[in-house]
Parts: C-alpha cells; sequence; structure tokens
C-alpha cells in the first residue's frame, strides 16, 4: 500500500476534541479499508496567505493538521465526504514518491555499510607531489605584476 499525507485545514474556533475526532473519523476510515495510520502531527494556528470564504465568514487562519497513512490508492477517492465537513476549510492528500514499503523496506540496507564501496584512503606517498620542495609551489605562485590579459594599466595620481 503507498504512503499518503492527509493536510487537514480546519476553522481556527474549532476545539481540540472536535479535531481529534475528525481525524479518529479519518483514521477508523483507514482502518476499515485495511490502512494503516502511522504519524499524526498538529501544527496549530497557521496564517494564510489569503482569506477562506465560507458560508459563516472569511477566515484569515486555520489549524493545520497531518495525518500520513497508508491505505490503498483507491481510499482517497472515498474521502469525498470531508468536503461536506463544516468545520474543515481546506483538504488535501498528497503521495510519497519516494516511499519504500512491503518486502523491499524489509530487505532494504540501512546504512550500515555505506562505506564499504569506498577504497581506503590514499597516503602522500600514493602522490607524486613533493610537499617541501620549491618546484611545486612555483606552479601555483605567480607574480604580482603580471596581469592575465597582458595589458598595462596607467593610473593618473591625484594631487
Amino acid at each position: 500500500m503507498p504512503l499518503y499525507d492527509c493536510m487537514l485545514l480546519v476553522k481556527p474556533l474549532v476545539t481540540r476534541e472536535a479535531m481529534s475526532e475528525l481525524v479518529a473519523r479519518v483514521a477508523r476510515r483507514a482502518y476499515q479499508r485495511n490502512g494503516v495510520v502511522t504519524d499524526v502531527k498538529s501544527f496549530g494556528k497557521v496564517q494564510l496567505g489569503y482569506g477562506i470564504k465560507k458560508l459563516d465568514g472569511r477566515h484569515y487562519q486555520g489549524q493545520l493538521m497531518q495525518m500520513t497513512m497508508m491505505v490503498p490508492p483507491t481510499f482517497t477517492q472515498e474521502l469525498h465526504y470531508l468536503n461536506k465537513e463544516d468545520r474543515l476549510l481546506r483538504w488535501l492528500v498528497v503521495k510519497h514518491r519516494d516511499a519504500v514499503y512491503g518486502l523491499e523496506f524489509i530487505n532494504e540496507d540501512d546504512g550500515r555499510n555505506e562505506m564499504s564501496g569506498f577504497s581506503l584512503a590514499h597516503t602522500k606517498d600514493d602522490y607524486d607531489i613533493e610537499i617541501g620542495s620549491d618546484e611545486s609551489e612555483s606552479e601555483f605562485l605567480t607574480s604580482s605584476d603580471d596581469d592575465s590579459d597582458g595589458y598595462k594599466y596607467d593610473f593618473e595620481e591625484e594631487k
């Protein structure tokens, strides 16, 4: 089953009990479809970029909730009942694209061998540069009076 995020933007004056009841209602629907709610986050009151007009007025604040769940792909179409919910300003369901689940998740390498693809560290003997010699440094040093374009600039001094 794919991983989805369900974002719920609730009216600012809705109580915590009413919000938890709304989240529990969505979670019950997910469980009925053999889904699992993996995470629920509340971001508290947020300022909106523009007012959302509803029957009871225009709202410039909202309470933001996020539910992360693993549900069948058909579950997102079953959330149409949220359109009739008067406590909600907006809702959105987004599918995670890079989610790994099922047997792929169990067999996935957890990074214990992440350095195994690299060779051993090189020592200074592996390179042809002598650190203390003047010849190796002369390649990198340039005189300060030479210009890269070969043009000499004349400056007038102020008196």
